[in-house]
């Protein structure tokens, strides 16, 4: 939402009995505003076109995967009944001979494919197959299967833990982009460029006003997004998750008590727990003699208790291992963990959605609405539109920029020449730092260089009085 009129805007009258500010101050706030907003996008824009891309093709990963990789997940209806989940498991044991199977996900409807996740010396392999059958309709690694690639791109779990804070940095600049551009846009008595666009491509005007309206109609969203893309950040996410379950906010800590617990989190077994319960101890099943119940009485089990169609099912691992099943459907409110014990079968810990605290619910539905489940096409489409506005702000941020720069600099915009006026601006902008440190700390680190920056200018441009 970077507007890049350098002139002072004409303010409207104030109402009868408050001061009017004159204009050498509205055009300090309007240029130390301006400079902050540039800042912002200068550093924002590059990762809100990434996560728009990404955003919007996982949107529909539901709908891509039925349609381009048919092939592998949509099967024919048979009249004859679908094999033991312990026999497709069997076969894609088989089918990846060097690895063991740690998961069983469940087909979701008739003519869905089951999945087997199978672990070995190169990762994690995913193994379609037939339900009916038990054809092996494809074998993919896990981290090349489509939308986990287009996830991880998302989240930025590819370029490790580091980058995966700039999450947290973006998030915190979007806010400091929308609101500065908002205070931009605001209208001060000039009559274009609100919420209609001047003149044509050709001119600069154009393209400004095209990207202060879009800010404007779709500034709202970017901060939803924002808002519900930090509880998958390093620090914030993290923080909130401690803070509420410490307070009873977030995982039901109740439905722990008196079963044993592993130092293993839910989230390192099963990819569908959902965000407040992935750091939640996974149960232990008491060690004996006996004889584990197997997989196609604990799909039984957990099917009986009302697991909805879908379920990803965690096999147990060494003798005090359990079953652990999660569902995670488009519907919010049938989320649903369950734990059994691998030799009796018996529940150890079963967490429906209203059993989550205040806090973890507000999350999960706004993780929903964020990746577009909640509502229906409603809700993808919407949500579309957000990432669609956000490249149009960039491309005519963009195009705005390369008008406007003079000749071999980068055009950044000027500070004003009220100190004051730096220093209260900046001050609110450091303020919005301490709700999201990992962006504080991006803030302090910018007003570094640009000290030094300015100070090394000043020096060439005055040697001798250095």
């Amino acid at each position: 939402m970077s507007v890049s009129s350098a002139a002072p805007v004409t303010g409207r009258a104030p109402p009868r009995g408050v001061p009017r500010p004159s204009a050498p101050l509205r055009d300090a706030l309007h240029r130390a505003v301006w400079r902050w907003h540039f800042y912002a996008g200068l550093l924002c824009l590059p990762f809100l076109i990434l996560l728009s891309i990404t955003g919007s093709v996982y949107l529909f990963k539901d709908e891509i995967n039925r349609t381009l990789f048919s092939y592998r997940t949509v099967v024919a209806v048979r009249a004859t009944p679908p094999l033991s989940p312990e026999r497709l498991v069997f076969i894609a044991a088989e089918a990846v001979p060097d690895a063991a199977p740690k998961t069983y996900a469940s087909p979701d409807a008739p003519d869905r494919a089951a999945v087997v996740t199978m672990a070995g010396p190169q990762g994690r392999t995913l193994v379609y197959l037939d339900p009916y059958d038990g054809a092996v309709l494809d074998r993919v690694g896990r981290d090349a299967e489509a939308m986990m690639v287009v996830r991880r791109l998302h989240s930025l779990a590819y370029f490790g833990p580091v980058a995966n804070a700039l999450i947290e940095v973006v998030a915190g600049f979007t806010v400091i982009l929308v609101l500065s551009g908002i205070y931009l846009w605001w209208p001060r008595g000039q009559g274009g460029g609100v919420v209609g666009v001047r003149g044509t491509p050709r001119r600069r005007v154009w393209w400004r006003d095209l990207h202060a309206v879009t800010g404007f109609v779709a500034g709202a969203g970017l901060l939803f997004l924002a808002a519900t893309g930090l509880p998958w950040s390093i620090l914030w996410g993290d923080q909130v998750r401690a803070i509420s379950n410490r307070a009873g906010l977030g995982q039901p800590d109740a439905l722990w008590a008196g079963v044993p617990v592993s130092a293993v989190p839910m989230g390192e077994v099963l990819d569908t727990t959902g965000w407040a319960l992935e750091d939640a101890p996974l149960p232990r099943s008491p060690a004996q003699d006996g004889v584990p119940i197997g997989i196609d009485r604990a799909i039984e089990i957990v099917t009986g208790l009302g697991m909805p169609a879908g379920y990803e099912l965690a096999l147990p691992e060494g003798p005090t291992g359990v079953y652990a099943a999660a569902a995670y459907p488009r519907d919010v409110t049938r989320q649903r963990m369950i734990t059994l014990d691998q030799y009796s079968g018996k529940p150890l810990v079963d967490v429906r959605f209203r059993d989550i605290g205040l806090v973890g619910r507000g999350i999960q539905y706004g993780i929903g609405l964020h990746k577009g489940e909640f509502a229906g096409r409603v809700n993808q489409l919407l949500i579309l539109a957000f990432c669609l506005a956000t490249l149009l702000l960039a491309v005519s941020a963009a195009v705005m920029w390369w008008k406007r720069r003079p000749a071999g600099r980068l055009g950044v915009p000027p500070w004003p020449g009220d100190r004051r006026v730096v220093a209260g601006v900046t001050g609110i902008v450091v303020a919005l730092g301490i709700v999201f440190p990992l962006t504080g700390l991006a803030i302090l680190a910018m007003i570094v260089l640009d000290a030094a920056i300015a100070g090394l200018r000043r020096t060439l441009r005055h040697p001798a009085a250095a």
